[in-house]
């Protein structure tokens, strides 16, 4: 079996650590599918494959995901000179994790990393047991008030410095009863001036481009169906989630489009323009 940073890879259903249930789809392993890792299970494979049979280039669109992370999690670390970084609905651990990324540009900066996954958990623990600066959390990203109680009792972020909170490839599997908006309202009141948010989301662009809307609808269909969530949504939802915070140049836009380095080549085809991202600040 596959090795990542000494954790032994996950890829049959015996191997499940505890509180996995290997009957239904993951999130977090769906990605990992996408991304091209073995952390996950026949169920969670064949979600994916469904969902790309409607878009073929969902790989594709997993590796815009990593690489808009990568990015803008740089230009936080680098350029704003954010020193802590909050990253709601983490997944599984691949390659590029925010800890790797903002560390070379300094070491001492904190990561907390939150998921609900069991199997996120177990690998996030396992390859985190010796960090000094990087931790993750169990936390349901739907009761805010209940994680930054945690993170402040624990004193794991300190939430009088800027803070890097990245929400990204979360809120849109939050169901629209989960109040999404209202979550990421509570969350931004949490943080100091001069903090930032990240966020990427599926995107339905309507009537500007109905032929990209109706494939957005039939892939959310097929997602609810095996996942049981996921919510491809308008640009006026996405841009309220980011509430008042003033949002860096390019706006909300397609991954690849969002501060290009020359690094990624994005192949993407279907996906390309249902999949959007920006960053903002809090002033």
């Amino acid at each position: 079996m596959a090795l990542f940073g000494g954790i032994e890879a996950l890829t049959s259903e015996k191997a499940a650590p505890p509180g996995v249930d290997t009957t239904r789809p993951s999130i977090a392993r769906v990605y990992d599918y996408y991304l091209g890792g073995k952390d996950n299970f026949a169920v969670d494979r064949h979600a994916a494959q469904m969902a790309m049979q409607v878009t073929p280039d969902g790989p594709e669109a997993g590796r815009a995901c990593r690489a808009f992370l990568r990015r803008s999690v740089r230009y936080l670390a680098a350029e704003a000179g954010i020193r802590q970084f909050l990253d709601l609905g983490s997944g599984l651990p691949t390659r590029g994790n925010v800890h790797e990324i903002a560390h070379r540009v300094d070491p001492d900066t904190r990561v907390v990393y939150v998921d609900n996954d069991p199997m996120a958990l177990a690998h996030g623990r396992a390859l985190l047991a010796d960090a000094r600066t990087t931790t993750v959390v169990g936390a349901d990203v739907r009761q805010p008030e209940e994680l930054l109680a945690e993170l402040r009792e624990r004193r794991l972020i300190d939430f009088d410095q800027p803070v890097g909170l990245l929400l990204l490839a979360i809120l849109h599997h939050l169901n629209d009863d989960d109040d999404p908006a209202g979550v990421a309202r509570r969350l931004i009141a949490a943080l100091p001036a001069g903090s930032y948010l990240a966020i990427s989301h599926f995107y339905d662009p309507g009537e500007s481009q109905p032929e990209v809307s109706e494939r957005a609808r039939a892939v959310e269909k097929i997602f609810n169906e095996t996942l049981g969530t996921g919510r491809w949504r308008t640009r006026d939802e996405i841009l309220g989630f980011f509430g008042d915070l003033e949002l860096l140049p390019p706006g909300l836009v397609p991954l690849a489009e969002w501060q290009p380095d020359g690094e990624d080549d994005s192949r993407q085809t279907t996906t390309y323009h249902t999949i959007v991202g920006g960053v903002a600040r809090k002033l």
